[in-house]
């Protein structure tokens, strides 16, 4: 079995850590809105990846986390006049009610990041101790990415050109941006009653430790490496997510995870290609979005619609670009009415066969072998849908 794995750019064998067992980490939503499609497209695309290594036979264990503290959770809750709790459990309900309507298998393991604070409390202080951290003059403690040996290696940054002693506390930056990140944020009085109090010990350059009781809040990327760390260990298989998320998030989760284990984070990473709209990324920032009862109001009679959605997601390759088209969708709709036709007719043939013949049988094994062989090439589904189509002009 192949896998294009991101940090090398190119298709690998894949071989898990301790056959057959896969352990699979995928990020999950910032809770602060609906998922627009481009969110789910994502988490489709995790868990046919995931449904297909269990049809190989792989022992799959999916972990996800639910970002439910960040700038935007914080910034949107204040605003609301909520507080972090109410604000953000109503969205990931509406999240995951999104997933069992598009059949998502969920992931065994599902944490809200505020939940698992002495995790990363304890993964900052490590890298304290290892001085991959430091507490800077705005009371926040950053990683200190020229002590990251293989930093930007997953974003194919050239780090020749980064500026000495620059920081960045926002949890969302760009690749000219690039600088030491933010693990433990100041507070600041625009983030209302959302902080915690958390004691951390500071070595000075004479080795002496101060303890020190800081009010803050976690950064974005650290909450990821803890809640991998606490569900998978120090090391897992495969890394998924949109490829939105490559830099910073991506190469932050690496870069914080190896300080305070010294083994490799992940062996593969796969990512999700952009939902496109006339061009453009779909984005909330960009008001160019759809949600699932954006379509659900659009086709409010029509059963397959959610099985249309689904196959639209994964009717092409993963990891490249797909563009947003209602004609695609409804072509998807009809598909699926063909397909359909072609199950009710196989029942009818089974029923005046009683049962299988054996030249349909011969055929039936060729079409399993070549759909396995589809999917394990990096996943293929164009061609897994076409030894689909295939079948279908022989019933």
């Amino acid at each position: 079995m192949k896998i294009y794995n991101t940090l090398y750019r190119r298709k690998e064998e894949f071989k898990p850590l301790r056959f057959p067992e896969v352990k699979l980490y995928q990020c999950g939503p910032t809770v602060y809105n609906n998922a627009h499609i481009w969110n789910l497209k994502t988490s489709v695309v995790e868990d046919v990846v995931a449904r297909s290594l269990k049809y190989l036979w792989y022992q799959v264990t999916t972990t996800m986390n639910i970002t439910d503290i960040d700038d935007k959770t914080i910034r949107d809750s204040v605003a609301a006049g909520e507080s972090l709790k109410a604000f953000t459990e109503k969205y990931t309900k509406v999240f995951l009610d999104d997933l069992e309507k598009l059949w998502v298998s969920l992931p065994e393991n599902i944490t809200p990041i505020s939940g698992i604070i002495p995790e990363m409390v304890r993964m900052i202080q490590t890298m304290l101790n290892r001085w991959f951290a430091y507490l800077a003059d705005d009371n926040s403690i950053y990683f200190d990415v020229t002590k990251s040996k293989r930093y930007g290696q997953l974003a194919n940054l050239d780090m020749s050109g980064l500026k000495q002693s620059v920081r960045i506390d926002n949890d969302e930056y760009d690749k000219e941006s690039a600088a030491d990140f933010v693990l433990w944020k100041a507070w600041k009085a625009e983030d209302g009653d959302n902080y915690w109090e958390e004691s951390f010990e500071i070595k000075s350059e004479n080795w002496e430790k101060t303890s020190t009781v800081l009010k803050w809040r976690p950064g974005w990327h650290i909450e990821c490496s803890a809640c991998a760390m606490k569900h998978c260990g120090p090391q897992i298989d495969i890394h998924m997510g949109g490829e939105d998320l490559i830099f910073p998030h991506h190469q932050n989760e690496i870069a914080q995870t190896e300080a305070c284990t010294g083994k490799q984070f992940s062996k593969y990473w796969m990512h999700s290609g952009h939902l496109m709209v006339e061009g453009k990324k779909m984005s909330k920032s960009l008001w160019n979005f759809y949600t699932l009862r954006d379509l659900e109001e659009k086709y409010p009679k029509q059963p397959r619609l959610m099985r249309a959605i689904r196959m639209w997601f994964i009717n092409g390759l993963y990891r490249e670009q797909i563009n947003f088209s209602f004609d695609k969708l409804e072509q998807n709709i009809k598909t699926l009415e063909n397909i359909d036709e072609t199950c009710k007719r196989l029942v009818r043939y089974m029923a005046e066969y009683s049962g299988v013949r054996p030249e349909f049988r011969n055929y039936m094994q060729e079409v399993i072998q070549w759909y396995a062989v589809a999917l394990e090439d990096d996943f293929a589904f164009p061609e897994a849908f076409a030894i689909l189509f295939d079948f279908q002009s022989f019933i």
